[in-house]
Parts: C-alpha cells; sequence; structure tokens
C-alpha cells in the first residue's frame, strides 16, 4: 500500500470519525474528546506503521470508534471500522486483514448482546464486504506483481536465448571461415615456389571467403543496414547449400566426398538450415583435427526425415571448443538428434532429424 493510499485511507477514517463525533455530542463531551483522539491518532500511527504493527495500530483505532459509537447502532461513525477493515488487508496482507475482521465481528457481537439492534448485523455485513473487497484487490496486486516478474523473466531468457543464437551463429561462421581459409593459405604457402599462378588463385580464394565471412558476421550482429535503413537479417543456409560447402572445402585442397539422396525440396527451411550447419561444423572439425584424411558426407531424405553422416577416416584430436554441444543443441531444437564419436578407426557424425508432413505428402 503506498504512502498517499495509506493518507486517503486516513482522510476517510477521520471524516466518518467527527461525523461520529458529531452525532455523539453532546452526551460526554470528555469521553468523546479522548475517543476521537484515540481514533485518529492510531490512524496516523497506521499511516506510517510497518506491516508487523498494523493489526495493534488498527484495533487502537477500531477501540476509539468504539468510544464514539457504542450502544447505539445508528451512528454512521461506524463507516469507520469498514475503512478499517479495508485498510488493514491491504497493508498487513491476507493474515492481517482476516484477523481484524474477526476481530470486528466480536465487536458488533458483543454490542448486539446489550442493544438488539438489527443494525449491528448489517456493520457485520459491511464490514466483511470491505475485507473480501481489499483481499481482492491484494489477490489481483499479486497477480500483477507476478506476472511482470513472469514477463521479465521471459523477456531476460529471450536474450539469453538471442546471445545464444549469435553466439552459435558466430562460432559457424567464424570457424569455418578460418578452418578453409587456412586451408588455402597452406595450399599458397606449398605452390608459392612451384605453381605461382595456383598459390596466387588460393590466396584469392581465402580473402574471398575472409570476406564473406565479415558480412556474415556483421549480418549476425545486425550491423548491416538496408535502404531503408533497417538491419539485414543474416542469410538463412539451405540444405541444398551443402553441395557448394562440399566444393567449398574440396577447392581448398579437402578429400571429400559427397551423395545425395531422395528430394531435398521437401525439407522445410529451418531444418535445411540445422542440416547446413551441423556439416558445416563437422566438416570444419575434420579439417581442423584430422587434416588430409578422406571424409564421406552423405545426406538422405527419407519419408519423415533427414538424414546427415559425416565419416571421417582420422580421428580428431582432443578439443575444448563448442562444437559438438553446438550440433546437438540445433538437431534438438527441431525435434531430431545428433551424435558424434569414433566410429571405426575414423569419426562420425550423424544427424537425423524430422520433417513433418513430408509423409504425408509421399502417400498423398
Amino acid at each position: 500500500m503506498t504512502r498517499r493510499a495509506r493518507w486517503l485511507a486516513f482522510g476517510a477514517l477521520a471524516v466518518f470519525v467527527v461525523i461520529g463525533l458529531v452525532i455523539r455530542l453532546p452526551r460526554d463531551p470528555a469521553l468523546d474528546a479522548v475517543a476521537t483522539a484515540v481514533a485518529l491518532g492510531a490512524g496516523i500511527l497506521l499511516v506510517h506503521a510497518g506491516e508487523r504493527w498494523v493489526l495493534a495500530a488498527a484495533a487502537l483505532a477500531t477501540a476509539g470508534v468504539a468510544g464514539l459509537g457504542s450502544g447505539t447502532a445508528s451512528n454512521v461513525g461506524w463507516f469507520a471500522v469498514c475503512v478499517l477493515a479495508a485498510w488493514t488487508a491491504l497493508a498487513g496482507g491476507r493474515g492481517v486483514g482476516v484477523a481484524f475482521w474477526a476481530g470486528a465481528l466480536v465487536l458488533f457481537g458483543g454490542e448486539a448482546l446489550f442493544d438488539h439492534d438489527p443494525g449491528w448485523a448489517a456493520w457485520a455485513v459491511g464490514t466483511t464486504f470491505s475485507t473480501l473487497s481489499a483481499l481482492v484487490v491484494q489477490h489481483e496486486r499479486s497477480l500483477l506483481e507476478q506476472l511482470r516478474a513472469a514477463q521479465a523473466g521471459l523477456a531476460e531468457r529471450s536474450r539469453a536465448e538471442e546471445r545464444g543464437r549469435i553466439a552459435r551463429e558466430l562460432h559457424d561462421v567464424i570457424a569455418h571461415s578460418l578452418t578453409v581459409s587456412l586451408l588455402h593459405v597452406s595450399s599458397a604457402r606449398l605452390a608459392v615456389e612451384y605453381d605461382p599462378a595456383d598459390a596466387a588463385r588460393a590466396l584469392e580464394e581465402a580473402e574471398r571467403l575472409g570476406r564473406q565471412s565479415l558480412s556474415e558476421v556483421r549480418s549476425i550482429m545486425g550491423m548491416t543496414g538496408s535502404e531503408s535503413g533497417g538491419p539485414v537479417a543474416a542469410p538463412v543456409p539451405r540444405i541444398d547449400g551443402v553441395g557448394e560447402l562440399v566444393s567449398e572445402f574440396r577447392r581448398a585442397g579437402a578429400d571429400i566426398g559427397f551423395s545425395a539422396e531422395g528430394d531435398l525440396t521437401q525439407v522445410p527451411a529451418t531444418t535445411g538450415s540445422t542440416v547446413y550447419r551441423i556439416a558445416q561444423e563437422s566438416l570444419t572439425n575434420a579439417a581442423k583435427h584430422a587434416p588430409g584424411s578422406p571424409v564421406t558426407v552423405r545426406l538422405l531424405a527419407g519419408p519423415g526425415r533427414v538424414e546427415l553422416t559425416v565419416d571421417s577416416a582420422g580421428a580428431p584430436g582432443a578439443g575444448a571448443g563448442m562444437g559438438l554441444s553446438t550440433m546437438r543443441e540445433r538437431a534438438e531444437a527441431v525435434g531430431g538428434r545428433c551424435s558424434a564419436g569414433p566410429e571405426g578407426e575414423g569419426w562420425r557424425v550423424h544427424a537425423r532429424l524430422p520433417v513433418q508432413g513430408s509423409a504425408e505428402r509421399a502417400q498423398a
């Protein structure tokens, strides 16, 4: 409950206390003055009270109100108890609000024992309504706070996922570009003395890959602008780009065999992009950890699935990168799975990804 709301509640309390005093006068001026002072003083305490003192201050204020209206159910000053009931529920919470409500019912029940006026039941009902209304408001306020916390959590999760996506994309692009560029540079270094033309071609290809990688990094980071001034989304690789990816490694001197079976056009863009990135990471690891070893890439698009198998004849060395976990995460993100490990004397990466709706199209 905000400080402003507490002062508004005190204002309502003071209005009803003053009305009760006016109705009560001039029966017992001294007692009425003391009761009014107690009610208003406790109200001021309630404005500044911490949660643990809310019930005590409200009970003291109620005692002052009772001093003004005791024995007279028609005294409008009893509305002050309804105000206090709502106030305690909002400021002290459910437990404090219910405790005050129970005490108010005892107060009105005791008054009814000596004065059989049906008005006491009306005050009990009014206090009950005030308490319930305040508890509903308190509940809604709690739900709003939970909703805001959940929204903040979702926003932070979204930011973390976006950072993870950018990290994976940067890892794939940079690792691939550097590995292939190094292959070209190595070829150029070996050929520069005996075949300068071939060395120049290798260096030109390395330069092209460097520029392409820089462009992709800028796109991923949203640094490239369109004609309208907005960021340009990074190009999404497709499954039909796996063949060009293999050719790129071949031009760098890698020994890679490639085969593709089935209708690759049935593979959705998201799944195709995942296949491309897994193939890219697998070939990059093979070139980095087992340079010169033959590699075989097989693509199979069948009913309801697409499979990628990358076999390297050379066992890779130990690494501490994020490549293997990234491949698994990419596969799991589209409902598939990816495994990587020793196979015979070499290393195999195998990914199996579902293709939604392909089985139905095949039957049709």
